[in-house]
């Protein structure tokens, strides 16, 4: 018979006054805990626990102005979306609320966008044919009539809506940020350089499936969502030489370890593009990775299960030290640093 993990496993209390309502400044001046030990450093404090030669690998894309507010056009009722990816030239895979009175053929209007539905919703999500003005593209008017979206979960208010880009930002297709490089800036950068740390991009556009709880009753039982990763060649050749000299390769959040780790999956992280749909959960063995920087995540999710994968059994204990400490936790929250090396034996 095969083993199986019931999902709630990845089950522990998160108080709601632990769910971080502001985004901290700077943003070096987060709380960083290092997993051994339990020690608690900030994150401008980073250098000291890396080496010269020691690879940060970051994902360098850009959250999109996905969220669109606008109305059915039979009935005038108010419709909002948030597009999570790019099917085809003027289809899009889209999250629309609310979902109950959309159907095949729905028609609506979003300032300067039209849309038509052209799936019906399946858990909410529903195939969107978007038209733009005559010599327009919809990606290029998007900045203009959406708005990026924030976390459910996140009730505060940003003063600067680039508070939730990276500074590594750059290449626009996320339905989310990356979070855990939300805590770099440029003067913590330079320290790293100075310090003989040397930095890689990689692109994995993150969907919102991934802060979705697991519906399933065991985890060998969940369908993980599919992403779409880039890992350039410049990328991989840092890699390789990093591992050839004996430095860390130190994935800089959840979404950079399944991009390096699906690469990996023959062997050598190999450059190119394609579509991850790895689910990491307790037991699994690592390739690529030898570190991981991420933020405090939600219970029963792929990202708990990442986590618990990446630090091994004690990962509850980890997590109830964090509370008892009062770490914030979730997209604005602090950050740990697990080193894979000194993980709990399977």
């Amino acid at each position: 018979m095969s083993r199986t993990t019931p999902t709630s496993s990845l089950d522990y209390d998160l108080p709601p006054e632990r769910i971080a309502q502001e985004a901290i400044e700077p943003r070096d001046a987060a709380r960083l805990l290092v997993v051994d030990g339990l020690r608690d450093l900030t994150f401008r404090q980073l250098p000291s626990l890396l080496d010269p030669g020691d690879l940060l690998v970051v994902n360098r894309t850009r959250v999109r102005a996905a969220r669109l507010r606008g109305h059915k056009k039979d009935s005038g009722g108010a419709v909002e979306v948030l597009l999570l990816r790019r099917r085809s030239d003027d289809e899009w895979e889209a999250l629309v609320k609310p979902a109950r009175r959309i159907r095949i053929g729905t028609e609506v209007g979003f300032s300067q966008l039209d849309g038509v539905v052209t799936s019906d919703p399946e858990d909410g999500v529903v195939r969107l044919r978007l038209t733009a003005p005559a010599g327009s593209d919809v990606v290029d008017v998007l900045p203009h009539v959406g708005s990026v979206p924030l976390p459910p979960y996140f009730h505060g208010a940003l003063a600067d809506p680039e508070r939730y880009q990276t500074v590594f930002a750059k290449t626009v297709g996320s339905a989310a940020a990356p979070t855990a490089a939300l805590h770099f800036t440029p003067r913590l950068i330079d320290d790293l350089a100075t310090a003989g740390v040397v930095f890689a991009e990689v692109e994995l556009e993150v969907g919102v499936d991934t802060f979705r709880p697991i519906a399933t009753e065991t985890l060998e039982s969940h369908l993980m969502h599919s992403e779409r990763y880039t890992v350039p060649e410049a990328a991989a050749q840092q890699i390789a030489v990093t591992q050839t000299r004996g430095g860390r390769i130190v994935a800089v959040g959840t979404t950079v370890v399944r991009t390096l780790e699906t690469a990996a999956a023959h062997g050598a992280v190999e450059p190119g593009s394609g579509h991850s749909e790895l689910f990491i959960m307790p037991g699994y063995r690592f390739r690529a990775v030898d570190a991981l920087i991420t933020n405090f995540h939600a219970p029963r999710t792929s990202l708990i299960a990442l986590v618990a994968a990446a630090i091994g059994p004690s990962w509850r204990g980890v997590y109830e030290h964090a509370v008892r400490e009062e770490f914030r936790f979730l997209s604005f929250g602090d950050a740990m640093f697990i080193d894979l090396r000194r993980r709990d034996a399977p």
